[in-house]
């Protein structure tokens, strides 16, 4: 197990600056996923905290050690990659037991290594197969059992489940997190799907545009998310917006005319300020035509998914999801009426994108000087 430290890491490929000033800190013995869509930075950084990418500015500390001089061999972490980068053709013990071969360990401490990580990942019956021989999913046990027999203290991985369908997806998220458990050395996941962050995660961190969202717990991050990018980006559906301003005297939220009680905390720090109103799907639910404080709709097209469904509505030109478990009959022109109750309402910044309960995102107020 290891302690990471990233202090200030930047990358620039010539004037494309690609991560901008990371600060991360994961505990020895964690599993942390850093999630974001495709181009944010994430594969980059894990790529440096590897060693197979220079660090521009900034420094990767691994337990108390400076690594930024250090070959990735010297770093004492593994990397599982998307593709499982296996040899063709080699059998199974043979790509497990490539890297200790190399590095000079005795024949007999080799197979003894290989039998045992065989055992942790299932594949004691074809250690004598060819990758061409092996499902995606056994390819990628392979691929972990390459950086499990190293005894490494880090374990990297970048996207391992992209190339999997989706039932072996599931499958393989279950192996990997009942292995880092038997295992418990430092893991860090990249992945861009927001299921495998949230099923896997001890700490998530999200990125985006090489930047920093937000680090904490995957519900810390789900019910409270920071930037109005995190509230978009976790959760699917994902989190519906709604523009307005705030009622002068803070008690309401004014989106096109219509009244919406949100915290009044927020509301009279930021009276007659232009924001986005957030709420998730699966928050808001649907009341009589007609009741008082209701947002009518109109139901564009409704998704059934089995355990309940999805309906797409249109209130004046903006798209609002509304998931529901139980089956109520609308059709598409329907006109319906929809309550956000205000608990599960968050609140953004239109012109930092924050979330406004945050101490940072609190009005600066003037003092006033006593003479």
């Amino acid at each position: 197990m290891a302690e990471i430290r990233i202090e200030q890491v930047r990358k620039a490929y010539g004037s494309n600056k690609v991560v901008h000033g990371v600060d991360l800190n994961f505990r020895s013995g964690e599993f942390v996923v850093i999630l974001g869509p495709s181009g944010c930075g994430k594969s980059t950084l894990l790529r440096m905290i590897a060693g197979l990418e220079d660090i521009t500015s900034g420094e990767i500390v691994i337990d108390d050690v400076v690594v930024n001089q250090l070959e990735p061999r010297e770093r004492g972490c593994a990397m599982v990659f998307q593709n499982y980068a296996l040899y063709p053709h080699m059998n199974v013990a043979a790509n497990m037991g490539y890297a200790l071969k190399v590095s000079g360990v005795p024949k007999e401490e080799r197979d003894r290594r290989i039998k045992e990580t065989a055992r942790i990942v299932g594949l004691e019956d074809f250690l004598d197969r060819k990758p061409g021989e092996l499902s995606g999913g056994q390819r990628q046990r392979v691929a972990m059992g390459r950086a499990i027999i190293r005894e490494p203290k880090v374990f990297l991985f970048d996207e391992p489940l992209s190339n999997l369908d989706a039932k072996l997806r599931v499958q393989m998220r279950v192996e990997i997190r009942r292995l880092h458990k038997r295992l418990s050395a430092t893991s860090v996941f990249v992945t861009h799907d927001q299921v495998e962050a949230m099923t896997l995660a001890d700490k998530l961190v999200v990125m985006y545009k090489g930047k920093v969202e937000q680090v904490g717990t995957p519900l810390e991050v789900y019910n409270k998310p920071r930037t109005r990018f995190v509230g978009s980006f976790i959760g699917s559906p994902a989190m519906n917006f709604l523009e307005g301003s705030f009622a002068a005297d803070g008690t309401h939220f004014i989106f096109d005319g219509i009244p919406i009680p949100v915290d009044p905390a927020i509301g009279r720090a930021n009276a007659g300020r232009a924001a986005a109103l957030g709420i998730r799907p699966e928050h808001a639910y649907m009341v009589p035509v007609g009741t008082p404080g209701s947002i009518p709709a109109t139901v564009d097209f409704v998704e059934e998914l089995g355990a309940g469904r999805v309906i797409h509505s249109d209130i004046n030109g903006s798209n609002f999801a509304l998931s529901i478990s139980d089956h109520i009959t609308s059709e598409t022109g329907q006109e319906i009426a929809l309550h956000l109750p205000a608990e599960h309402i968050h609140l953004f910044s239109n012109e930092t994108d924050l979330r406004l309960d945050l101490p940072e995102t609190a009005p600066v107020r003037k003092l006033e000087l006593v003479s």
